[in-house]
């Protein structure tokens, strides 16, 4: 019985049904697009504190090592070319670290890609129903 009043229904009843359920689609879309970039977010906030967490660790652990080093340099060479040095080899373990989490970031994707791959879908089922 529930199949013949859908058979029975008129264009225009079948272009409003698709039209309410092409609404509720692509509201569900934009609330899994705002979860997805949401969750993308996070992950960069964390890669960010990872580099800032490794830029204080690198100079608050070095910095007494630091010392030392140039201080034991300075009994070999004279003290400012041992804090040239050090300062260096500091500086590039510096870099190292910045560099690595540059390159965490730039692997992540910023673009909903479940949401593109949900709205091509759509659009296929949604071709489909206007046949």
């Amino acid at each position: 019985m529930m199949t013949q009043r859908q058979d029975e229904r008129s264009l225009g009843e079948l272009f409003s049904e698709l039209a309410r359920e092409t609404s509720t689609l692509v509201h569900q879309e934009v609330q899994l697009a705002k979860t997805e970039m949401t969750q993308k977010a996070t992950l960069v906030g964390k890669d960010a504190g990872m580099i800032g967490a490794g830029g204080a660790v690198a100079y608050a652990g070095f910095l007494a090592i630091i010392a030392g080093v140039i201080l034991v340099l300075g009994l070999v060479i004279p003290m400012w070319l041992s804090a040239i040095i050090v300062g260096i080899v500091v500086a590039g373990i510096g870099y190292f670290l910045i560099n690595r989490g540059i390159s965490s970031l730039k692997r992540s994707s910023f673009t909903p890609d479940e949401t593109i791959e949900s709205l091509k879908e759509d659009t296929e089922w949604a071709k489909q129903q206007t046949k």
